[in-house]
């Protein structure tokens, strides 16, 4: 390595490292600068080199040590006390003349033998090993700062490692992760949280090492408690659990499914009936019992009272029995009935203009119809109920009654009558009424026409249907026709 690169590591006012040269008045131990030192010192051992000039405690020299598996080495050592040594081994360990004086080590005198000494030392090895140590030295350092790195990397790499305790739907297992916080590590597990599902602690919670996470899928339920059925949410993976989750009372209860059942995350339908109190009145006693039937017919049979026939209940028997219902059973016997009844003929009415106005025809008689109705007579726990139509069947249709309505204005004179005193006629002959009929029958108006003659006056009908007004009308016509001999007691009032 060239003395440029080694200047990369050290800053002014040092002195720049040579391989085995003595450094500057800042550098602490023969080249290597301090500023480096912390990169390079390893904790020396007995027998081993530690990079700078100090020993470790109790060896007899200073920072290089004497090694039974590298005897070449030229060493060289400053004692405790800063006394300088030199030493030259060779191979056979024969000391090496030229440059170090054989002999035992010797102390030396001033700092300038001193340097010298250890110069001449640092060149003998350099030739013997014939430039292998400042090869090894270049590849060291930068070595040496890579390790350093790649140490506090790790460190940094463990301490953002978190062991965490993940439970997903009653399944857990132990992972390591960097996630900052619960939200970042189910992202990066894959697992998915919807709306229902439930995350503790929540998904902002900041992660820390020995964190236990739980995660709760939730299923959806269609329940149908009692009769009334929504659908509800749960995390419990089975039954019992969402039972106890949604606060169902079970006790006694109806399950469509076992408590053990595992719910799948698509969901089931399940069906509670819960017990309840029901009294059942039959046959003048009641009994109560607890039951969790689905239905009143189910409920009643559990009281050990029997329907038979047309027996049935109080409540629909196939509606749902609710906590504290009473029921009562009715006893139902019964028969049925045939009776023929009447249909009134309708009576249809239409104008007629050549018939005096008050005048009516009838054109058409009207016949009443005739339907058979079957009925259901019951009695109902000894009580006669009102009947109950069932059938009905027309036997003979009603026939229409039509009648002319007249609407032609009735004459005000008849020559040759009109000064005579009909009122006293009329009271003679009928008491002043139009409708009167004698006894017979034969006679009938306010003049008591017979049926032909009012007929061959123009007449329509009986004369005792007709006005008044046209009934005088007719009268007169007949006086002028034959005098007043058709009222021959009444006629001399005229």
């Amino acid at each position: 390595m060239s003395k440029p690169q080694y200047e990369t590591y050290g800053q002014a006012p040092f002195a720049p490292y040579e391989p085995y040269g003595g450094g500057g008045a800042a550098v602490g131990h023969g080249g290597y600068q301090d500023t480096y030192r912390p990169a390079y010192e390893m904790t020396p051992q007995a027998g081993e080199y530690d990079g700078y000039g100090a020993g470790a405690p109790g060896q007899e020299y200073g920072g290089y040590t004497e090694s039974s598996e590298s005897p070449e080495h030229v060493e060289y050592a400053e004692a405790a006390d800063g006394t300088a040594y030199t030493r030259a081994e060779g191979a056979g360990g024969a000391e090496e003349a030229g440059e170090v004086g054989s002999g035992p080590l010797l102390p030396r005198q001033d700092d300038g033998a001193r340097g010298a000494g250890r110069a001449r030392a640092r060149r003998a090895a350099r030739r013997k090993r014939g430039g292998e140590r400042p090869d090894g030295l270049r590849r060291l350092v930068p070595q040496a700062l890579v390790v350093a790195f790649l140490a506090g990397g790790t460190s940094a790499f463990v301490a953002n490692d978190k062991a965490i305790q993940l439970s997903v739907d009653g399944k857990s297992r132990t992972l390591h992760t960097f996630a900052d916080d619960v939200g970042e590590l189910l992202a990066d597990e894959g697992v998915d949280v919807g709306t229902h599902d439930i995350v503790a602690p929540t998904a902002d919670t900041v992660l820390a090492s020995g964190d236990e996470i739980a995660v709760r899928y939730g299923r959806p339920v269609r329940l149908t408690l009692d009769g009334k059925s929504r659908k509800v949410w749960t995390t419990a993976r089975t039954v019992d659990g969402a039972l106890r989750q949604l606060g169902v009372r079970a006790e006694g209860a109806y399950l469509s499914a076992s408590r053990g059942k595992r719910i799948a995350r698509e969901g089931l339908d399940l069906d509670v009936r819960t017990e309840r109190t029901v009294t059942v009145m039959a046959d003048g006693r009641a009994r109560t019992i607890r039951t969790n039937a689905a239905t009143v017919h189910e409920a009643v049979e559990e009281s050990g009272v029997t329907l038979r026939g047309s027996d049935t209940t109080s409540v629909p028997p196939d509606s749902f029995p609710r906590d504290g219902q009473t029921i009562t059973v009715m006893r139902i016997s019964g028969r049925k009935e045939v009776r023929e009844e009447v249909i009134p003929y309708e009576v249809r009415k239409t104008e007629d203009a050549s018939l005096l106005r008050g005048t009516e025809v009838v054109v058409q008689a009207g016949h009443e119809g005739a339907r058979r109705v079957t009925y259901a007579l019951r009695t109902v726990n000894g009580v006669k109920q009102k009947p109950r139509r069932i059938k009905s069947e027309v036997v003979r249709e009603p026939q229409t009654r039509i009648v002319k309505v007249g609407t032609k204005a009735p004459p005000t004179s008849v020559p040759g009558a009109d000064g005579l005193n009909w009122g006293a006629l009329a009271a003679c002959e009928s008491g002043g009424r139009p409708s009167a009929v004698d006894p017979s029958g034969t006679y009938g108006g306010l003049y008591q026409f017979d049926t032909r003659t009012w007929q061959g006056l123009g007449g329509a009908g009986r004369p005792q249907d007709a006005p008044a007004a046209e009934q005088t009308h007719r009268a007169k016509k007949l006086y002028v026709q034959r005098g007043a001999s058709p009222w021959p007691h009444c006629g001399k009032r005229l």
